[in-house]
């Protein structure tokens, strides 16, 4: 039988085992963190949203990065202090601009593709990650950018999604919770939302159940890669700074790289280039406690365009806001600064949640210049990516593991190693 590493035990790296165990691989799949679904998979807006998959491209962007580099609470925040890597980031992002059209199509197909592969996984697995199936709303507070949203749809439909426009009462009628005014709005009926972290690690535990090896707490140190197969060399994470350092060796016949914003390390040491950067998003899960929050707060999925924050409801309890996008290295930090516009966002649209119970979050989207991710093959034998979804790898990851895994297949076909034996 044919052994496949895959490096991330996120959302993309266990969608892409699972999709190798289908296919009748053995896997193991190694990650940094003690469980499944621990960093960017943990906490994020909850949508599977195919309405949102216009890519980021375009010079409006570029300007309001500039013009809200100074502050703090801006949706989208650059650090202003350079580097190769941000500034050769953003010379690709930019080059990427014309292709801004055929990527926000190409996106949109990916989203509709990945919607049936994740939810046949979740009924197969018996899988309960608080899904819903009630539609995402965007909601617009200014005519420029209902708009704008309109020029949009045109490519969502070439891409085969059906989203209408809404007018303000229709908005209210929709999610009757909502307090604002607005301009008008847009309705995807067949988007849906849920759990990222509790589907994860429902599906590593299927995976677990059908053979696979996951190797946590796993600091992987080297991968290699020829024509006789892949090296992995790994220490324990937890043991770091205890000497000397035990460094431990597997040998498989292909690996995935799908180690989110590691993936960039890990594929300059196999030869190939993966320009991924980290975007950091926030978010906060509302602890719905008393009966008046849980009435007050939206149970339609929402999108603010001008302030870029999604809401997803989570079972009856829990109310995720998430939003901003910041250009900050690898920094980690949780941001009180990032934070306070969540919590002021929730208090303004809905103000009679009690927000006494706030649990924050951040997280490190992987981000490649176009916005698309890198699916397929590296320069090395054996060698395969999975990896750079950016803000939507709960919504495509299902489709690309599928699409990895058939690479794979062709190209290191299990039946092939039988017949050569």
């Amino acid at each position: 039988m044919r052994h496949i590493a895959v490096i991330g035990a996120g959302v993309t790296g266990i969608t892409t085992a699972y999709a190798l165990l289908e296919r009748g691989y053995a896997v193991t799949v190694f990650d940094r963190q003690r469980y499944a679904a621990m960093d960017t998979s943990f906490a994020n807006g909850g949508q599977l949203s195919a309405s949102n998959a216009e890519v980021w491209n375009g010079w409006s962007t570029i300007l309001k990065g500039m013009k809200w580099m100074m502050t703090r609470s801006a949706p989208l925040l650059v650090n202003p202090k350079p580097s190769w890597h941000k500034l050769s980031w953003m010379a690709e992002f930019i080059a990427a601009i014309p292709h801004y059209e055929r990527n926000t199509i190409e996106t949109t197909r990916l989203a509709i593709l990945a919607r049936d592969h994740l939810f046949a996984m979740a009924k197969r697995e018996h899988i309960d990650f608080d899904a819903v199936s009630r539609g995402i709303l965007h909601i617009y507070r200014d005519k420029a950018g209902f708009d704008h949203a309109d020029k949009v749809n045109g490519l969502l439909r070439q891409g085969g999604l059906e989203r209408r426009a809404v007018s303000p009462d229709e908005i209210r009628s929709i999610e009757p919770t909502i307090h604002g005014s607005y301009f008008g709005g847009f309705y995807t009926a067949s988007d849906t939302t849920g759990d990222i972290h509790k589907f994860t690690t429902g599906l590593a535990k299927a995976c677990v159940r059908q053979g696979a090896r996951i190797v946590y707490d796993a600091d992987v140190d080297r991968v290699a890669a020829d024509a006789s197969g892949v090296t992995i060399q790994w220490s324990p994470a937890s043991a770091i700074g205890i000497e000397p350092k035990v460094i431990e060796t597997v040998q498989a016949d292909g690996v995935v790289i799908c180690a989110g914003v590691g993936s960039r390390a890990i594929a300059a040491s196999l030869g190939d280039r993966v320009n991924i950067y980290p975007v950091k998003g926030y978010s906060i899960t509302v602890q719905l406690d008393d009966e008046v929050s849980r009435r007050a707060a939206p149970t339609v999925s929402l999108l603010d365009d001008a302030t870029k924050i999604v809401t997803s409801r989570l079972g009856d309890n829990r109310f995720r806001v998430a939003g901003t996008a910041e250009f900050n290295g690898y920094n980690r930090d949780i941001r009180a600064d990032r934070i306070k516009p969540l919590v002021d966002w929730t208090r303004q649209l809905f103000p009679a949640i009690d927000t006494e119970k706030v649990v924050p979050w951040a997280g490190l989207r992987p981000m490649l210049p176009d916005m698309l991710p890198r699916v397929g093959a590296g320069r090395r034998p054996g060698v395969f990516y999975n990896t750079g979804h950016g803000h939507l790898g709960w919504t495509l990851s299902a489709a690309t593991a599928q699409i990895v895994a058939e690479t794979i297949a062709t190209q290191m076909p299990v039946e092939g190693l039988l017949a050569a034996a």
